[in-house]
């Protein structure tokens, strides 16, 4: 059965991985990347609205390992 507190999200050159049992709300996502962050849509991560660069480095500054890559 899939964990329901896990999420991804691709855009067909990076996948982040959203851990939601780990996500501590700094925010740290939403402050560096609003335009792919979006905690109040559906879905939350709009991974079109940036570039894979830009997602990569943002996803590396989550303090609490909620949002990773997967490789």
């Amino acid at each position: 059965m899939p964990d329901q507190n896990k999420k991804e999200y691709s855009n067909g050159e990076v996948t982040v991985l959203w851990d939601a049992s780990k996500c501590i709300h700094s925010a740290n996502c939403v402050k560096n990347l609003p335009e792919v962050f979006k905690p109040k849509e559906k879905p939350w991560v709009q991974m079109e609205n940036s570039t894979s660069e830009n997602i990569i480095s943002t996803v590396n500054k989550c303090p609490s390992g909620a949002l990773s890559l997967k490789k």
